[in-house]
């Protein structure tokens, strides 16, 4: 079957269940009740309440900024001042009220700063540049057969220096840091990737993060690469997510990400949500583990055993040649791995909403959704609810995507 070509538009605001930074219900990334204050010694902290908003809600003027964030009048006219003075807030054309002084709708300045993110996959390596709303602007990719620590490095060094001179002059000094989406404990997958474990070593005794840091003069960031995908759903996603959602990523192997109360939940090691090793029964009633069975490196194994060449998925996450009765099998046994995952972890977190996305076609993620619906209504759930079950609308972008949002929350957001 062949899945052609999509374009993927990027939603420039972010989504939350409810815009209203002021309001008693949980705003961006877990923010409850965060508002400004009239404190001079928290300018910077005021700042990001002033940007978070507008972020949520363009077009306000300065009457509504004060009533949603508690701040004076006089207070958001010094910080829409300096907001502007950094060129990160524009002014709209005036709109003339029933009384009083014409209405000034102000917005954020999608030039007011730039933004690198890193997906660093089993696979293939990807660097983008975004601006200010989430827009992709240009990227870099790289395809390979396993991810080597200094291929890697030299990737990323070259791509931020390139993907910076193709920015126009004016924007080039305004790049605000690099965020990197990568597996953790990647040295651990060699034998899953098909290579000698010496040559993943690097991974387990170097740090990327730093050595980027080092070489780029930019602040660095670092997540795991399945939380970024989640991440990014939130910041730039089409819909708001429930204040409990769990986002599974199928790229070469599964990986998750916990949305709790409202904000990213990454655990204790930035970990939490590492679906691969949860053990579930295959179709045969075989115990395996996830990574197993819900995983695009099962499809590549497909197609070797067929022998096609599992290039194309790679290659592109869009044009898709595959032979229609491998797709089905596939789909079928990720299906009923990812239902009795959801149901594992209903019992213990009652969740909301399941969110599933990845690097594959849109028509492939939105089949297998459906597919997973359906195997979860013929599981028992006696005692437990039934979250909601939807396709995610970043797709291949998703984990660049949320590496670009770790420097821009760090700098202009609200943080948890």
């Amino acid at each position: 079957m062949c899945y052609g070509h999509v374009t993927h538009e990027v939603v420039g605001f972010v989504k939350t269940m409810d815009s209203n930074i002021g309001s008693d219900s949980t705003g961006f990334e877990g923010q409850s009740n965060r508002r400004g204050t009239n404190q001079g010694v928290m300018r910077e902290g005021n700042e990001r309440v002033i940007l978070t908003l507008l972020r949520h809600n363009p077009e306000l003027p300065k009457a509504e900024i004060a009533r949603r964030t508690g701040l004076s009048a006089q207070t958001v006219a010094r910080l829409i001042k300096s907001l502007e003075a950094e060129g990160l807030i524009l002014r709209g054309a005036p709109s003339k009220g029933r009384i009083g002084q014409p209405s000034v709708p102000l917005s954020l300045n999608p030039d007011g700063a730039l933004f690198l993110g890193m997906k660093v996959g089993r696979r293939s390596a990807e660097m983008i540049v975004i601006d200010f709303m989430g827009k992709i602007i240009a990227r870099k990719t790289q395809i390979y057969d396993y991810p080597d620590f200094d291929d890697i490095l030299t990737f990323a060094q070259k791509s931020a220096a390139d993907l910076r001179a193709q920015l126009p002059v004016n924007l080039q000094s305004k790049i605000a840091g690099l965020g990197i989406a990568m597996p953790f404990f990647l040295w651990s997958w060699a034998e899953n990737i098909g290579v000698d474990a010496a040559l993943m070593e690097n991974w387990q005794h170097r740090d990327l993060q730093q050595e980027l840091v080092e070489q780029l003069s930019l602040p660095v960031f670092l997540q795991n690469d399945a939380s970024s995908a989640c991440s990014a759903e939130m910041v730039f996603g089409e819909r708001p997510l429930a204040a409990n959602t769990l986002c599974f990523y199928l790229a070469f192997f599964i990986g998750g990400g916990l949305i709790l109360r409202g904000a990213l939940y990454t655990g204790s090691t930035g970990n939490a949500a590492g679906f691969g090793p949860l053990q579930v029964l295959d179709l045969d009633g075989v115990s395996r583990p996830l990574i197993e069975l819900a995983s695009l490196s099962n499809l590549e194994d497909m197609l070797i055993a067929r022998g096609l060449s599992p290039h194309q998925m790679w290659a592109s996450p869009d044009d898709w040649e595959i032979p229609q009765d491998i797709l089905s099998r596939w789909t079928e046994q990720c299906a009923h791995a990812l239902a009795q995952a959801v149901v594992s972890t209903q019992t213990i977190l009652d969740l909301e909403l399941v969110v599933i996305d990845g690097w594959m076609p849109r028509q492939l993620c939105d089949d297998l959704t459906k597919a997973v619906r359906d195997a979860i209504a013929k599981l028992d759930m006696t005692g437990i609810n039934r979250p909601t079950v939807t396709t995610g609308t970043l797709g291949p972008d998703a984990r660049p995507l949320g590496a670009a949002s770790l420097p821009l929350s760090a700098r202009f957001l609200l943080k948890e």
